[in-house]
């Protein structure tokens, strides 16, 4: 800095302020001469501190750092143009320009700031280590994929929400799974259904994988689980949890070793059979076993067979006789249910029968003993005693639980499937018989925000309240989630089915308390009548779960009879469903643009994207049709970042004056990625982001969640505004307003349903739009048709009118036309953003 000091720099606070930067740093003026430098500018280009001096020119500066090496090969007048470039750029584009270049052993960043009167400000800033850093990460991923691609197992990794997040080449080769499910991101269950598909199965009578793996989801351990192929191959999958909730498991093919274990089980119980001598006796068999000759007299017993007939000592001596231990257990309570002497005939038969037999013997003290019977050649026998009485019990649970819903304790769909077939006779003999298909009614929110523990104990009380409601002859069934089925028989008709439902539904209206939380939520209610209805399993519960859609479309809380035509109702859905897939891709979805006034400019302000489907072979079908069905199927949050990309690429190219409004569906703030859309689309198009306006509707804050208000302010954050949509409406639209300040608030057109507004409907736009003036949000009055309802609203001092009096919605050319954009221009504008 000694050449600073002699133009004049001598301020110690500059000194000191140039030398504690962390990078180089220089100054040129706009005729390309050295103002400025730092100490840092000289070490990163090893400039000899005497040669540098302020005042010297882009050229000797190249002449100086070429004498020193820096730049092989490259002439100084090749790195002044090159320098003169980057000043160039950076003085018409008026934007920061950066570049990275090679220093001898290192590279060094640069920017490039143009000021008008100062010259050019450079950072020059050495990145040598940053790119060293960068290439060691990546030899370390090639040596991690090196690693995992030539390991002989399958290895393959998923996150928490159950999604790949790699695999090797080994796993895939194992399932022959396609390329589509070994991409990052496939769901778990996906890759498990195709595996199945083609003959993959669990081994022994094992619980399905997809059992066994919820179980491993939640156990904090490792663990193995061995499937079958279709082709025989036996794979054995070590499960590892990771902490993030996440699980990595490797996949081995252990076919030959599960063969040899095989054929050693099946050796070793034929030399059991050869040498039941020595077997019988080890006393650490779980079964009792015992040996008796051809005269009966005991020869050998272990110690589990005198337990489990509390058996003393002088009765397990060899040569104690059979009818010495059969007194004494007959003695002491341990008698046959069948009776004495129908156990002692049967063991004499076999004796002389020589038969080998399995029994299960049920006794009067409660407990069962299984008892494996073998002859021998002699005449003697081999016995194996075994109480399995807890066993039992544990298999009567486990048959139980199969058929069971394990929360509710209610039959399962199982149960319910083969009850229905039982009453197919009697449906045939005319018999009216009732099926009911319940879904419960807000469940969803209870669970988003109180969670899981509580959304159980709902379900719970659920089935309790369900039992109450029916008669010990019907059948309550949970099907799954918060769906759950009634089977009534026996009825004397339709009516008798309406009281059940209208009960229940009256039932699960009621509030309850769970864990200290007042829950209201209630339950819509498909009926299917027999035999009108249909006589057969399938037909009832098909057409019980159409009534049930029907009777949720219409406001819920309520029940609905299965009627003709409803099969038909639900296919054009269907249809609707499966065409919304493909008409983003088929470009069938179209906007309209609405425009809004500004009553105080007398001009328009704004315009309303609102969304339009050409259907190839239904035409124009109703945003009021489609819309639901795109927010119930999910495909609203694809459709909606299409329509803010197409909204903001249209509006551009409008007077800059002139803002663009997009309705934002709830659904598309439960999915991630919002944020990044709305973001993308301004970025992509060149909108300012004062010129977007987001819409949502009180629905959206019914739930008042913290997540939603985050959401909220981060699209603030961005710089759009963000109005209430059909304000009035909601529930409680005040509490909405002290929890998010508003940029406008839009009255509800149907508080323009008079010609002149007046009574009821007057007080309440006019308490609407003081409400707005006093919080600082501006009012829309959507709806406007005629000249009294616009001098209505203007009296009260609505800030913006919309409606039809101005103008239908409008396709983008009839918005051009309306602006007075020529056609050209309009062209020429969206062609230079695409």
């Amino acid at each position: 800095m000694r050449n600073a000091s002699k133009a004049g720099n001598d301020d110690p606070l500059l000194r000191a302020a140039l030398g504690s930067m962390p990078y180089g740093f220089s100054i040129w003026g706009e005729d390309r001469q050295l103002l400025l430098f730092n100490r840092h500018y000289l070490d990163m280009y090893r400039f000899p501190a005497e040669q540098v001096r302020l005042g010297m020119s882009l050229l000797e500066i190249c002449n100086l750092t070429v004498a020193i090496g820096n730049h092989p090969g490259v002439t100084a007048e090749e790195l002044n143009k090159l320098y003169e470039s980057r000043f160039f750029e950076a003085r018409t584009s008026r934007k920061v320009v950066r570049s990275e270049k090679p220093i001898r052993d290192r590279v060094v960043k640069t920017s490039h700031i143009f000021t008008e009167g100062l010259g050019w400000v450079v950072m020059h800033e050495d990145i040598s280590e940053d790119i060293a850093r960068d290439q060691s990460l990546a030899d370390q991923a090639l040596r991690f994929k090196a690693a995992v691609d030539n390991m002989r197992q399958g290895l393959c990794m998923f996150d928490k929400d159950e999604r790949l997040v790699t695999c090797n080449d080994a796993y895939a080769e194992l399932y022959a799974l396609p390329p589509n499910l070994v991409r990052p991101g496939t769901l778990h269950t996906d890759i498990v259904e195709y595996r199945t598909e083609h003959g993959m199965k669990p081994v022994h009578g094992a619980p399905s994988f997809l059992s066994q793996h919820w179980q491993l989801r939640h156990d904090e351990q490792s663990r193995v689980v061995v499937v079958e192929l279709a082709n025989g191959k036996h794979i054995s999958i070590h499960h590892q949890p990771m902490a993030d909730g996440g699980w990595v498991a490797t996949h081995q093919d252990v076919t030959d070793e599960y063969h040899r274990v095989a054929a050693l089980e099946a050796r070793e119980r034929d030399l059991n059979l050869q040498n039941v001598r020595f077997d019988a006796a080890i006393n650490n068999m779980s079964q009792g076993l015992c040996m008796f000759d051809k005269d009966e007299r005991l020869v050998v017993c272990n110690t589990p067979y005198a337990a489990i007939y509390n058996l003393p000592p002088d009765l397990v001596r060899p040569g104690t006789t059979l009818t010495q231990i059969m007194s004494h257990r007959f003695a002491h309570g341990m008698v046959p249910l069948a009776g004495r002497r129908s156990y002692i005939a049967s063991r004499k038969r076999l004796v002389a029968n020589r038969i080998a037999a399995k029994d299960l013997i049920e006794m009067e003290d409660g407990r069962t003993i299984a008892i494996q019977h073998h002859p021998m050649p002699d005449g003697g026998w081999v016995a194996t005693h075994e109480d399995i009485t807890e066993q039992k019990k544990i298999e009567a649970r486990i048959q139980r639980l199969a058929r069971h819903d394990a929360l509710t304790d209610l039959p399962n769909r199982i149960v319910f499937r083969e009850e229905m077939v039982k009453l197919e006779s009697r449906i045939e003999r005319q018999e009216n018989v009732a099926v009911l298909c319940l879904d419960l009614d807000h469940f969803k929110a209870v669970n988003d925000t109180l969670g899981h523990a509580v959304g159980d104990q709902v379900l719970i009380n659920v089935g309790q309240r369900l039992r109450e409601a029916v008669r010990e002859t019907d059948v309550v069934a949970r099907l799954g989630g918060d769906e759950f089925s009634v089977l009534a028989h026996s009825l004397g008709g339709p009516a008798d089915a309406a009281a059940l439902a209208d009960r229940i539904v009256k039932l699960m209206a009621e509030p309850m308390e769970v864990d200290g939380h007042h829950i209201a939520i209630g339950t819509s209610i498909g009926i299917a009548m027999a035999p009108a209805d249909g006589r057969d399993t399938e037909t009832l519960l098909k057409n019980a779960d159409m009534a049930l859609y029907r009777a949720k479309s219409e406001g819920r809380g309520n029940y609905h009879f299965f009627a003709k035509g409803m099969d038909e109702a639900l296919h054009r859905r269907r249809a609707l469903e499966q065409g919304m897939k493909v008409a983003l891709m088929r470009g069938e979805f179209r906007l309209m643009y609405q425009p809004l006034m500004n009553l105080e400019e007398n001009r328009i302000c704004c315009f309303e994207a609102l969304l339009r489907w050409d259907h190839p072979e239904r035409g124009l079908i109703s945003p009021a049709e489609f819309i639901p069905v795109a927010e119930e199927t999910g495909n609203i949050v694809s459709i909606g970042e299409w329509v803010l990309k197409e909204a903001c690429r249209t509006a551009v190219h409008w007077p800059e004056h002139i803002r663009v409004a997009v309705n934002l569906s709830p659904v598309q703030f439960k999915k991630p990625g919002l944020i990044d859309q709305v973001a993308g689309a301004l970025a992509a198009s060149g909108l300012a982001a004062d010129r977007l306006e987001l819409e949502i509707t009180e629905s959206l804050l019914l739930a008042e969640t913290d997540q939603t208000l985050e959401i909220l302010h981060k699209l603030r954050a961005l710089g759009t505004r963000i109005s209430m949509d059909d304000f009035g409406t909601g529930y409680s639209s005040l509490s909405y307003l002290r929890a998010f300040p508003f940029d406008k608030i839009k009255i509800d057109r149907s508080f323009m349903n008079e010609r002149t507004p007046r009574g009821e409907s007057l007080a309440i736009i006019k308490a609407v739009i003081g409400l707005g003036q006093n919080l600082g949000m501006s009012t829309t009055a959507e709806g406007i048709e005629t000249e009294e309802q616009l001098q209505a609203v203007r009296d009260q001092g609505c800030n913006e009118v919309q409606g039809f009096l101005f103008s239908a919605p409008l396709p983008s050319s009839g918005v051009d036309a309306l602006l007075g954009i020529s056609a050209p221009l309009a062209k020429a504008a969206r062609s230079k953003r695409a």
